[in-house]
């Protein structure tokens, strides 16, 4: 094969760029200069890769990439990395008009975690980015398939009969996400274990009431159905948009577990290591939401809940800095 060629086929196949072993023998049998052009090119797509995760997060994640920023230089490029996993698989009930095309979608992420574990990811920056992690701190094969089990669950595109349901989703998807950030960090502990466990619900919980506007003007309502029928509301109201003591009755109850979680959580603050915490500067941002809804009396359509808080960024260092959740 020609040296042009055989260069063009190296630059257009990231599995043998990435492959250690590979690319020990391309050193032992090319030239200097076809070596050099490879070391280009893959350090080239290994930036693209990284750009596309950070863009992704920045855009749709805006308080977990500020979080990630203030995560030690060894875990913050692998916690990018999972949170662009994790927007992905998000992003895909909304983005698709069947339930079929979610479904292979979700079928795609499946097999993509499979090949990360195989030492053969996807040519894909997240599949990329996600597989570098994989290597650096052998993350757990299990967080990551019951993340895809769960949003591929929550295709069925159904409110959540109780508030158990709720929380069980969010265990599943933001508390695994949590798991695999305690193990970029290094952390294998079971008092930052229950944290992540109560903090993940709590995100989760806090979640859904943020998207209930969005939602609502989809004419979609996936609030806890058993709480809902307490209070006497229908989707109805949310879809209209209603303020009406009952509907803020519903939005009360459920923003009150999620700060009971919070207050789990921290109970395990004095045994969970200091090393934990970066992993756990999320809570500042449920903090954040759930004082301001308490300040307009529980009304999710409120103007004020739509704006970003421009102090986040100050939040988040200050919390780091005080090394507490």
């Amino acid at each position: 094969m020609a040296a042009g060629v055989r260069i063009k086929c190296g630059l257009l196949n990231p599995r043998s760029l990435f492959c250690s072993r590979i690319f020990a023998h391309i050193v032992g049998s090319r030239t200097r200069t076809e070596v050099m052009c490879l070391r280009l090119g893959t350090h080239s797509a290994a930036q693209h890769d990284q750009k596309y995760c950070i863009d992704l997060v920045r855009l749709r994640d805006y308080e977990g990439f500020v979080g990630s920023l203030l995560l030690p230089e060894a875990a913050r490029r692998s916690s990018l990395a999972l949170r662009a996993f994790n927007v992905e698989l998000a992003q895909v009930k909304d983005s698709v008009s069947q339930k079929t095309i979610g479904l292979m979608r979700m079928q795609f992420w499946k097999t993509a975690v499979e090949d990360i574990y195989r030492d053969e990811p996807p040519v894909q920056p997240v599949s990329t980015e996600l597989w570098r992690a994989v290597k650096k701190h052998k993350l757990t094969r299990r967080w990551l398939l019951r993340i895809i089990a769960e949003r591929e669950n929550d295709l069925e595109d159904r409110a959540y009969r109780n508030l158990q349901e709720l929380e069980a989703y969010a265990e599943n998807t933001q508390s695994s996400l949590l798991y695999l950030l305690l193990e970029t960090l290094g952390m294998k502990d079971v008092h930052a274990d229950h944290a992540a466990s109560h903090i993940g619900k709590a995100q989760g919980i806090v979640t859904c009431l943020r998207a209930i506007p969005y939602h609502s003007r989809r004419r979609r309502v996936y609030l806890p159905m058993d709480i809902c029928m307490l209070h006497g509301t229908s989707q109805e109201d949310f879809i209209r948009g209603s303020w009406k003591k009952n509907v803020r009755d519903v939005v009360y109850d459920i923003a009150s577990q999620a700060h009971v979680h919070l207050q789990h959580a921290r109970s395990f603050n004095k045994n969970v290591p200091d090393a934990a915490m970066p992993a756990f500067l999320q809570t500042v941002a449920i903090d954040d939401y759930l004082e301001r809804v308490r300040k307009v009396d529980f009304n999710v359509f409120h103007p004020s809940l739509q704006r970003r808080n421009p102090l986040m960024p100050i939040q988040l260092y200050f919390r780091s800095w005080k090394k507490k959740y």
